[in-house]
């Protein structure tokens, strides 16, 4: 039952080139940064990312997406990173662009076992009737679109079909975990980590704060321990504010 791990080293050490990654957090909040950056050393390649967004140059996915390791990326905002957009204008990545409320239900479901639920969102658009450029070509040119998808009408409304997403592995970052696996999120922290958990077959999550077996009321758990296979230790470290916003003093 004891699923801590050493280091983020060891944590990631077995993913392979091509796996696909569930990655928690909401711009630069909540993201398991220590096991993205051993992630990186480590060497994977090809990957494919789901997360609600792809970092910054810099920082988060980014540091990934800018030594090429990610092959696609399915997400719900692509701004605030410029080689984001030099790779995927350019053909060398491949974008799934899904509404936000959509992703974190298709994460929802694959975690629950649902291959597919009906939503009224992206009906009447290309989310729905395909085109969405998901890979460029030579001359700007979409090599390849997104396909057109099942419509059905319930009580006189249009739904679409989405399919449920489970992935081979999801990193999430935790507020608090014990060594069972149970993890909590403090506040803003509980964004996409609870749902990308859900979703992958070997769930690995970084926390902050490592405590005993019975030291989490089971009424607080945000994400119970059935859904985590590896934990590690990172304390505080890997956090940065993603925009800071101040006023002069005295005003």
């Amino acid at each position: 039952m004891d699923k801590v791990v050493a280091s983020a080293a060891e944590a990631v050490a077995d993913i392979p080139n091509g796996a696909s990654l569930a990655v928690g957090g909401f711009g630069l909040n909540g993201i398991p940064q220590n096991l993205i950056e051993a992630l990186l050393a480590q060497g994977a390649t090809g990957l494919v990312t789901v997360s609600n967004n792809c970092g910054v140059d810099d920082w988060g996915l980014g540091v990934l997406l800018y030594a090429k390791r990610i092959a696609r990326t399915t997400g719900s905002y692509v701004g605030e990173n410029k080689e984001f957009e030099r790779q995927y204008l350019g053909g060398e990545l491949e974008l799934e662009l899904v509404p936000q409320g959509t992703l974190a239900e298709r994460l929802r479901a694959g975690g629950c076992g649902i291959p597919a639920f009906f939503t009224p969102a992206g009906v009447g658009t290309q989310v729905a009737e395909g085109g969405l450029p998901w890979r460029y070509g030579p001359g700007g040119v979409v090599a390849k679109a997104s396909p057109k998808k099942e419509t059905r009408e319930f009580n006189g409304r249009r739904y679409v079909l989405e399919e449920g997403i489970v992935t081979d592995y999801a990193l999430v970052r935790a507020s608090v975990g014990d060594r069972h696996g149970n993890l909590i999120f403090h506040k803003a922290t509980r964004n996409f980590n609870p749902l990308c958990a859900m979703a992958g077959r070997i769930t690995i999550a970084e926390v902050e704060e490592l405590v005993e077996p019975g030291a989490i009321d089971p009424e607080n758990v945000h994400t119970p321990g059935v859904f985590v296979q590896r934990v590690v230790m990172v304390g505080k470290t890997g956090k940065r504010i993603e925009r800071a916003t101040t006023r002069k003093r005295g005003a």
